[in-house]
């Protein structure tokens, strides 16, 4: 997603509705940028998520918690 010959995968993200979007880390391989070259970790997910707010213009913090109820619903996991 936020390699520079990534086209279609942007396009999908700024488009797709906003309660059937998740993100997710390509672990072990595919790091985002910055992190090309390295083994991909869970912790660079956040990097993806800022990359899709940019993306789509808006606040990366409410796409966060949007994209966390996503990701709840569907793995069926109760947030409290």
């Amino acid at each position: 997603m936020t390699y520079k010959n990534a086209r279609a995968l942007p396009e999908v993200a700024r488009f797709v509705p906003e309660d059937r979007l998740v993100v997710e880390t390509d672990c072990p391989y595919l790091p985002p940028t910055p992190h090309r070259g390295k083994r991909n970790e869970p912790s660079y997910v956040g990097l993806t998520a800022s990359f899709v707010a940019e993306l789509r213009k808006t606040d990366p913090e409410a796409l966060s918690q949007t994209l966390t109820a996503n990701a709840a619903k569907l793995f069926g996991i109760t947030l409290t």
